[in-house]
């Protein structure tokens, strides 16, 4: 497992302390395979022709992520392991991990991409049952079960279009162009906006 995604898990376990419980908004109705923290395996979703006729690039989250981010650093200049349980200044040390979190930066070089993005759904606007912005997130359970990830683990979904039959949590794959541009919503802070041309449910196993 790399630094980064090391770095990624101990935050997930480590800031529900200082957030507490996050709920969301919407149905929750969702695949009962699936358990906090699991994450999408594209691998496991079989070799059937893609409805794009190739034109999306598939990427994955950790591509997402600034080569120039370091959040292993972060983590390792807040000397978390010398603090104790109640230590105000691990309360301050999780406040200033979670305000870089908000701020982790993309990848510059994926600004403007046609990319494919496999991830979780976490309703934003609805038309009726349907959705017309969304959050795409890596994991299971992300900005509703426990706190959001960074920024740059978060993409805002807008569609032309709304999508029916689309609840919390879902699993779908996402195609349209990638942009830098942050946006504070209230489930979470992105670091990408996807133009969506294309959103079909994922099928696989986590």
């Amino acid at each position: 497992m790399s630094r980064t995604r090391l770095a990624l898990a101990f935050v997930a376990a480590v800031l529900p302390l200082l957030a507490g419980a996050q709920t969301g908004s919407g149905s929750t109705a969702h695949p009962p395979e699936y358990r906090v923290g699991d994450r999408l395996d594209p691998a496991k979703t079989g070799k059937a022709a893609p409805k794009d006729g190739g034109r999306y690039r598939e990427v994955t989250w950790d591509e997402l992520i600034s080569p120039s981010w370091n959040p292993a650093a972060i983590i390792k200049s807040m000397n978390l392991d010398m603090m104790m349980d109640g230590d105000p200044r691990a309360t301050a040390a999780l406040e200033r991990l979670r305000e870089e979190w908000d701020r982790a930066p993309g990848n510059p070089t994926l600004n403007g991409a046609e990319v494919k993005l496999a991830g979780f759904v976490v309703p934003l606007e609805r038309e009726g049952n349907a959705l017309r912005e969304f959050l795409l997130v890596p994991y299971f359970g992300a900005c509703v079960h426990v706190p959001p990830p960074p920024a740059n683990q978060i993409v805002h979904v807008v569609s032309p279009k709304p999508v029916p039959n689309t609840a919390t949590m879902d699993a779908v794959w996402v195609s349209g162009k990638l942009a830098l541009f942050p946006t504070a919503t209230q489930m979470g802070r992105s670091s990408y906006r996807l133009q969506a041309a294309i959103i079909e449910p994922y099928k696989g196993k986590p």
